[in-house]
């Protein structure tokens, strides 16, 4: 089997995943190699059965592929069958498994940041395949009270395991909450002063996460902290779940110390010394 990785998405421009990838493989002492796959909707099935000729050892799946790649696979993780989205895939002895380690990177980078879920209202901004496994872990770890908020709540709402969906005019007649999630790309770069909301909503928060790691500070978690709520972004979610899909790939336990010091690294290159 050859040792080549990659991504799948649709528009991968500015994505960190191959120097990610290649420093966890530099850190375990794999030879291989991580590229990126940008595909078409209509192509999905065709390039997983080109990857899959090809002999690749793996694939991560992002935006806005994370469900829809759930058809053309030959097994399913029983976590990723669970939350209803798949970011990982093996291609061992040819046969297409799906699993989920935005799971895992999530759960690492709140242990990180020391937030606690349980007994708490979470918020959820977007409705898209990240934001499944988001609500899995927030489930699975005692969240008192979990919403989900989109910008068409009855369509979002099918595919949303019962949680309530509200839109985002509903959002604005919400009461104090804990934590607010943003799953949606809003205010990546390059339209860095794009949020998905206002001081007014974060106000009612004590805790803003983003999932978007560039720019580093989003204008939503800028406006977080001016309010002075605790804020993270999405960069060690980033690192984490990239070390859990390549344990995976490479049948290997991988410690958090290495997460922290790929994390580190990645951090002081995309942000600057001063950062780290």
């Amino acid at each position: 089997m050859s040792n080549f990785y990659g991504l799948i998405g649709e528009k991968l421009g500015h994505s960190l995943s191959p120097e990610i990838h290649n420093l966890i493989l530099e850190r375990i002492n794999k030879k291989g190699s991580y590229s990126l796959f940008e595909i078409k909707k209509e192509n999905l099935a065709t390039a997983l059965i080109g990857l899959k000729a090809l002999e690749a050892k793996g694939v991560n799946v992002t935006i806005p592929y994370k469900i829809d790649v759930m058809k053309y696979l030959d097994k399913i993780s029983i976590e990723a069958e669970k939350i209803g989205a798949v970011n990982t895939i093996s291609f061992n002895d040819g046969i297409l498994t799906g699993y989920n380690t935005d799971y895992t990177g999530f759960g690492a980078s709140f242990k990180k940041a020391d937030i606690d879920v349980k007994n708490r209202r979470i918020v959820i901004l977007g409705t898209g395949g990240v934001s499944k496994a988001v609500v899995q872990f927030l489930i699975n770890n005692e969240a008192a009270d979990i919403i989900f908020v989109a910008r068409n709540p009855n369509k979002s709402s099918n595919n949303m395991n019962s949680i309530n969906v509200i839109s985002y005019s509903d959002l604005n007649k919400m009461g104090t909450s804990d934590i607010i999630i943003n799953c949606t790309p809003c205010g990546m770069y390059p339209n860095v002063e794009a949020s998905p909301v206002g001081k007014a909503i974060l106000s009612h928060f004590s805790t803003a996460v983003d999932l978007i790691y560039n720019p580093k500070e989003t204008l939503f978690l800028r406006e977080a902290s001016e309010t002075g709520l605790k804020a993270l972004n999405g960069l060690y979610m980033l690192v984490a779940q990239a070390i859990a899909a390549q344990e995976i790939w490479n049948n290997v336990k991988i410690s958090i110390e290495v997460v922290d010091e790929i994390y580190y690294k990645i951090q002081s290159k995309l942000y600057g010394d001063k950062y780290e």
